[in-house]
């Protein structure tokens, strides 16, 4: 089981938005404890924001998680990073996208942010 998700500052790109815990289970239309075990199982990412556990807005698109976002998870937590370098990583500006990674995830460049987080790894 991974650990509690830690916070994080100073991320290079703001979200467009933050959402709690209980606007993620709405959203999604799933029980609070579903958004936990998702936490838990890495297909979602949460850290803690002025003292909250929040999940930033665009990672979860309508009633859904962005489609890419647990294997994008999945590749960097196996490459070494946690959850705040994750998050960090996800809202770094690359010109090349362009825009961040997590913004890359919910368009036809999502292919792309994989492979990248895939290199991370060697």
């Amino acid at each position: 089981m991974r650990e509690t998700p830690s916070s994080v500052q100073d991320l290079p790109e703001e979200p467009s938005g933050w959402l709690d815990l209980p606007d993620v289970a709405e959203r999604l239309d799933v029980p609070i404890t579903k958004v936990h075990q998702m936490i838990r199982d890495g297909a979602l990412i949460a850290v803690r924001r002025e003292g909250v556990l929040r999940i930033p807005a665009e990672l979860v698109a309508g009633r859904n998680v962005l489609k890419h976002l647990p294997g994008v998870l999945t590749l960097l937590h196996d490459a070494g990073y946690n959850d705040a370098e994750a998050l960090r990583w996800l809202y770094t500006p690359d010109t090349s996208l362009p825009g961040t990674p997590a913004v890359a995830l919910s368009g036809d460049r999502a292919t792309e942010v994989k492979r990248r987080a895939q290199a991370l790894g060697f």
